[in-house]
């Protein structure tokens, strides 16, 4: 959900730089940390800045806020208050997770916003409930060269003419084509990661990568599917692991596969 109309820079609670400016608060301004269906009950961690965590109902839903400081900064002990409100709300049941420093400027705003943009926020709520996010990196491995080497006939060739004529030019061009055929064979040990992986998802989204984290994936899994979908990356981790080294990080609030405000009708 975007903020009705003030948004501190939208960085997820895991990945917040320390360095980021801070955020000053208009007065009276709602620190925002999801929405959920009406009747939930009200989360007891301390909010950002160890305010109390209230519940602003309308419409069949309510949205989970605090006051919010008049300085606001990616600490560390925000970062995380930000997460365990937002794993009491999620314990509870499905919940559209706003990122860290969203803020909304007046509780009949936020309230106002709730009532227009009902219809769409209960389809999110469904479509992510009884479901995590589970992220899924793959980074390259560097030291299967000699296996490299031996099954791609240019490197192979590359390889034996640096040997017989060693000088540096020879040994950096032998350097840097390992180096990219290392990364193609990481990239395509990802592809078929996310190819196995995807029919256990509800949904899949594709993160950034680099020559390094050649694999970044957000997965929609139910929860009840959580076990085998672990035991699938397990496996694929055993199968390319001289190729990619794989972690999974959750299961997280469903931040990827919300979308809290309508999409504009076309020409606006």
């Amino acid at each position: 959900m975007t903020a009705p109309a003030t948004t501190a820079p939208e960085t997820a609670p895991e990945t917040a730089p320390t360095t980021a400016p801070e955020t000053a608060a208009a007065p009276k301004a709602l620190y925002v940390y999801g929405i959920a269906p009406a009747g939930i009950r009200t989360p007891r961690a301390p909010g950002v800045d160890g305010a109390a965590v209230r519940l602003l109902t309308g419409s069949g839903l309510c949205a989970a806020v605090s006051a919010a400081p008049r300085r606001l900064r990616p600490r560390r002990r925000d970062l995380l208050a930000h997460q365990a409100v937002l794993d009491e709300l999620a314990a509870q049941g499905p919940v559209l997770p706003m990122r860290f420093a969203v803020l909304s400027p007046r509780t009949d705003t936020l309230l106002a916003q709730l009532r227009s943009d009902a219809a769409h926020l209960s389809r999110q709520l469904d479509g992510v409930r009884g479901c995590v996010e589970l992220n899924v990196k793959g980074t390259a491995v560097p030291g299967h060269f000699a296996d490299l080497v031996r099954r791609d006939d240019r490197l192979r060739t590359l390889a034996l003419r640096t040997r017989r004529r060693p000088d540096y030019e020879a040994n950096v061009r032998l350097g840097e084509a390992i180096a990219l055929g290392v990364r193609r064979e990481a990239r395509r040990a990802a592809r078929e990661v996310v190819d196995r992986l995807a029919p256990l998802a509800e949904r899949t989204v594709q993160g950034t990568t680099d020559d390094e984290q050649v694999l970044s994936a957000s997965f929609l899994v139910r929860s009840e599917d959580e076990g085998r979908f672990r035991e699938a990356v397990a496996e694929r981790a055993r199968a390319c692991g001289d190729r990619l080294a794989l972690s999974v990080t959750g299961p997280l609030p469903c931040y990827s596969f919300v979308d809290p405000r309508p999409a504009s009708p076309a020409g606006r």
